[in-house]
């Protein structure tokens, strides 16, 4: 696609039912690599990064099969341990397929990750606790390489909550000999699908969506058929469209618990906001407040919902301030935003918004 074109200044009105999780969805699909037989995933969403993960295990000789709704994963026949540059390059996500590949094969090699540039997105939590685990991992011409004889479970602190180390040890831990313990933990709704999945698979996890996640090592794991949770990140998007172009618009399948940081920040600045069941109805206001926000990981306000908030404030009435801690440089729309018209200031990881009775159409 080429290019969008927009005409703006109509509520966004009717009804929308979510896409599966994309977070959720790239590292269960990796998880498929754990065992062989056949594995049935519900609601998959079609994106280019999924795209790309199944292309990566495609080329470790995964099988995919489309069935109807479903997609069909098996992993009888990998036949490979090495992600190449090319696929790996374009996401960074890429990485999730290294714990997997060192429970199944006992090695990996994964090129160094790319994808969005929102910061550093180190991947030494990822290194570090798999080195505890017994892994020999050396870094050769710009590719992680990992080997383990056996993986021992072990005792693994995270400087800061990762939401992909967590998820890459958790795979890494289910059968490896004995006990590991992920303490400061990623808590994130995608942590706990994972997990889910892989206890019906027969691993031993406790303690998903607490800051320390408990694995006890199994011999055998077993194909199962799971259903993806909804996106939140997509539910906050049309929650946000409905208040930006002052609509109404109902948001079918939505786990609620998941979004209390996005819906509080909305009524908080005079959006109204209904419960129905799982669904959510999003009705906005002629008169937007200006309202601050930082950045935190789950349960507290997501990163990634962080841009389309900026945009609804940037019409507020008053000020706002948006503080950014969980990546350096995830101000990269601000400038775009300036282009129709926006008042934004950018100090020291924080934006400060100065709302504006509306915004004019620009090239972005």
């Amino acid at each position: 696609m080429d290019k969008i074109i927009i005409e703006g200044g109509t509520p966004l009105t009717g009804e929308v039912t979510l896409s599966g999780s994309k977070n959720a969805a790239l590292p269960i699909l990796s998880a498929c690599l754990l065992t062989g037989g056949w594995h049935t995933l519900h609601n998959i969403p079609a994106l280019r990064d999924i795209w790309t993960i199944k292309k990566i295990l495609s080329n470790l000789g995964v099988v995919f099969e489309e069935d109807g709704q479903a997609l069909r994963v098996n992993s009888d026949d990998v036949n490979s341990h090495v992600a190449p540059y090319q696929l790996v390059k374009t996401m960074r996500a890429s990485i999730l397929v290294l714990g997997p590949l060192l429970s199944r094969l006992g090695k990996a090699k994964i090129s160094l990750p790319g994808g969005c540039a929102i910061g550093a997105r180190p991947i030494d939590f990822h290194l570090k606790g798999l080195s505890a685990m017994g892994v020999d991992i050396s870094l050769e011409h710009g590719y992680v390489v990992a080997r383990a004889d056996k993986l021992r479970g072990a005792a693994i602190f995270f400087d800061i909550p990762s939401v992909t180390g967590t998820e890459n040890l958790m795979m890494a831990a289910v059968k490896a000999e004995g006990k590991t313990t992920l303490n400061n933990a990623a808590k994130e709704p995608e942590v706990v699908d994972l997990a889910n999945m892989l206890n019906r698979m027969g691993a031993q996890i406790e303690g998903a969506g607490t800051d320390t996640i408990t694995i006890t090592g199994v011999n055998e794991l077993h194909p199962v058929t799971h259903t993806i949770i909804a996106d939140r990140i997509e539910a906050g998007t049309f929650l946000v469209g409905a208040a930006i172009t002052k609509g109404n618009v109902r948001i079918k399948g939505c786990r609620v618990d998941d979004l209390e940081a996005i819906v509080e920040k909305l009524v908080d600045s005079g959006i109204k906001i209904e419960k129905q069941g799982q669904d959510l109805i999003a009705q906005g206001n002629d008169s937007i407040k200006s309202v601050d926000i930082k950045t935190m990981p789950f349960p507290g306000f997501p990163t990634d919902m962080q841009a389309q908030f900026m945009a609804l404030m940037s019409i507020a009435d008053g000020w706002s301030m948006i503080r950014e801690t969980i990546f350096e440089n995830r101000f990269m729309h601000v400038s775009e935003l300036r282009r129709m018209g926006a008042d934004i200031e950018i100090n020291a990881g924080q934006a400060l918004v100065r709302g504006k009775s509306n915004l004019s159409g620009a090239q972005v």
